[in-house]
């Protein structure tokens, strides 16, 4: 990637419906060589997709938590795979440390997420112990990633 490729995948990371005639204005180029780089960016996996990011509380899902989860090798694909499919799960990570995955969940309140831990995730045979952490205020959440320059 270079100067400009870097700079579009910035501005469409900001709002993915830039129209291609301010992407060009902003990065020096024409509309169409603009819309090839765009092509290029999304051909070769660097842009991933263009979505909406939803207001999650006007969507029904205020609460937000981390749930920190301990989980014997046995089962652990089949858990895995269980947890990457539900709706509620919106990050599954496995992490170094004291416990094998963090999953970031996004439900209504704290009915929905004592279903969720009681209907979803504990009793996956591979689940051995799961701490619950409810988030009370979000300072930032973003989608957005750092976009650097390799040389600098």
């Amino acid at each position: 990637m270079d100067k400009i490729d870097r700079n579009i995948a910035r501005i469409l990371q900001k709002d993915g419906r830039t129209p291609s005639a301010e992407i060009a204005e902003a990065v020096g180029t024409s509309v169409s060589t603009a819309n090839e780089r765009v092509r290029r960016l999304a051909s070769t996996g660097k842009i991933s997709a263009t979505r909406a990011i939803l207001e999650p509380t006007a969507m029904g899902a205020g609460l937000c938590a981390f749930i920190l989860v301990d989980m014997d090798y046995t089962g652990e694909s089949a858990a895995k795979a269980h947890l990457a499919q539900r709706p509620e799960v919106l990050e599954l990570h496995h992490i170094s440390g004291g416990h094998s995955y963090m999953v970031k969940v996004r439900v209504a309140d704290t009915a929905a997420m004592q279903r969720f831990l009681q209907m979803e995730l504990k009793p996956l045979k591979a689940v051995i112990h799961t701490e619950t952490l409810i988030v009370l205020e979000t300072a930032k959440e973003t989608t957005e990633i750092l976009i650097s320059d390799p040389k600098e």
